[in-house]
């Protein structure tokens, strides 16, 4: 019988939902902070956001030499397992979800999970 290795690199929130919440929290976070925050590089960070406005998610306008972003209101999830519902509601949730600092290099990311899920 095959061992089944434990599959520990997937996470519930993907990088681009977490940097549509961090351009909604921040419109003018820089892509450098981005990366850091999402543990990926600038280059990737780059390819979301490319991702996100050509499927309509934000709008970006330069503002001197910062982008400024717009995230747009009413956009609808992609996956037909979600139906018809906006993103707004979860992007909402993440921005207000107070960040963590990423950790230092070298490190691993904290498990800060907890046992079970809470109670409604």
């Amino acid at each position: 019988m095959e061992s089944v290795e434990s599959r520990t690199s997937w996470t519930f929130v993907t990088n681009h939902a977490r940097i549509l919440a961090m351009l909604l929290r921040d419109p003018e976070v820089r892509m450098r902070e981005m990366a850091a925050a999402c543990q990926i590089t600038e280059r990737a960070v780059r390819a979301v956001i490319t991702d996100l406005e050509s499927a309509g998610y934000l709008t970006r306008a330069r503002h001197g030499r910062r982008n400024h972003y717009q995230v747009t209101d009413g956009t609808l999830f992609r996956h037909p397992a979600e139906g018809p519902h906006e993103i707004g509601h979860l992007i909402r949730l993440l921005a207000d979800l107070e960040p963590s600092p990423p950790p230092a290099a070298g490190q691993p990311a904290p498990d800060t999970a907890p046992d079970t899920l809470p109670r409604p």
